[in-house]
């Protein structure tokens, strides 16, 4: 019973600041044109790794649909050094995270947290920056980034804002904002009260640990947020716990591997660096330099565990957001046995102008919809399906192997024939 009393506390406490990112996510999403992204992040120097981290910072995408989405940057004549920056301060927040961490962990990590994802992305994108070669460039051919529906009208583009808010990213992110309210739950009510009290005289090595169990550990920004307040719960130091909402969210071992294959391995090294030494400088900062009550633990997260406490709007809050959660679960279920019966459709009546491979890798709608778009760009393709559950992708036409291959590893993935 007090492991329910905790879930359903935290996620009352999150629901209507998720809620409402979600559909700040979705205006963005809709109303901002996608060659914006593209437009300002093109020149090499200072100000377009700072417009990266700026447009990163907001931007609701999480670890696995900021991979493709920063390569496609790169391609389409970005810096290295802005999609560094931009790889660096996409996964650490977003609306929908700034809003949750305000609901959970108190205004200071609110404020901290973009401005430490700023910060950390300029650094690494500058120090990429003066690694550039500036004689290197490529012919890059066009892939391109998120693309909003051809909406004309209001009406159609409130739509767009409403369907991907509140369905796609929460297709999204909503798996891993319930496994992460899962684990959170179960900390805080079954690991004792004070038992990471060891490291209060050792922040240092607390941060060390964390960073070792989080930088090769796959959590989104939302996700991370009740997991980390729930370790404050049992005493590790907030300058911990802020270095598992930065390194969490930002580094993973995928993440490690696309940057260095599209930028380089010296790029790669910078952006790991970064993250982790960056993380690690704010956490001390957090522990040693800013007042400890700045981070005290709001009443209802601290007495979770023991009752509920749920007010009215909160709890039609949590009734919204799970009637939301269920309903992306049906429709990824149901798009996902579509696009099943489709490939073994395509399958059945293959020609020899029908490719059939598998796409190792996708995580999210994100991903499906970049390998769709990206291979249908090619001339001798006339069709694609993608099943995401299975990777099996059906492309009809008569594309050379190499290209397929091509624009998938270029998008981050593999490719299985």
């Amino acid at each position: 019973m007090q492991f329910l009393y905790s879930l359903v506390n935290m996620l009352a406490e999150m629901a209507p600041y998720l809620l409402l990112g979600f559909l700040i996510a979705g205006l963005l999403y809709a109303f901002v044109p996608s060659g914006f992204y593209r437009k300002h992040l093109s020149r090499p120097g200072a100000w377009s790794v700072l417009k990266a981290a700026l447009i990163g910072v907001p931007l609701p995408l999480c670890s696995c649909g900021v991979l493709p989405t920063a390569v496609s940057l790169r391609r389409n004549g970005a810096s290295r050094g802005a999609s560094t920056s931009f790889l660096i301060a996409t996964p650490q927040t977003g609306i929908d995270s700034i809003a949750a961490t305000y609901s959970l962990l108190g205004p200071a990590f609110a404020i901290i947290r973009p401005v430490a994802a700023l910060i950390t992305a300029f650094v690494g994108g500058m120090l990429v920056t003066r690694k550039e070669n500036a004689c290197s460039a490529e012919a890059e051919k066009e892939v391109d980034t998120i693309d909003v529906p051809p909406t004309d009208t209001f009406l159609q583009k409130i739509k767009a804002a409403l369907r991907y808010g509140f369905v796609d990213m929460i297709q999204n992110i909503g798996r891993w904002l319930m496994i992460g309210l899962v684990i959170a739950a179960a900390i805080t009510v079954f690991i004792p009260d004070g038992f990471f009290t060891f490291f209060a005289d050792y922040p240092f090595l607390a941060m060390i640990a964390v960073v070792i169990v989080a930088v090769p550990m796959y959590v989104c920004s939302t996700g991370s947020i009740p997991i980390a307040l729930s370790l404050m719960l049992k005493g590790l130091s907030p300058g911990a716990a802020f270095v598992l909402l930065m390194a969490g969210p930002a580094a993973n071992f995928a993440s490690i591997i696309i940057v260095s294959k599209s930028l380089g391995k010296k790029a790669a090294a910078i952006y790991l660096a970064t993250i982790i030494i960056g993380s690690i400088a704010i956490g001390m900062i957090i522990d040693y330099l800013m007042p400890r009550d700045w981070f005290t633990m709001p009443m209802v997260a601290t007495e979770s565990h023991c009752h509920l406490h749920v007010g009215l709007f909160p709890g039609i809050c949590s009734v919204i957001l799970i009637i939301l959660l269920i309903n992306a679960l049906i429709q990824r279920y149901r798009t996902s046995k579509e696009s099943t019966n489709t490939v073994n459709e395509n399958t059945t009546s293959m020609e020899k102008a029908t490719t059939l491979i598998t796409v190792k890798g996708m995580t999210c709608g994100h991903c499906k919809a970049m390998v769709e778009k990206n291979l249908a760009k090619l001339p001798e393709v006339e069709g694609v399906s993608v099943d995401l559950a299975t990777g099996k992708t059906i492309i009809q036409g008569t594309p050379a192997p190499e290209k397929i291959r091509e624009v998938i590893e270029d998008l981050g993935f593999t490719v299985e024939q």
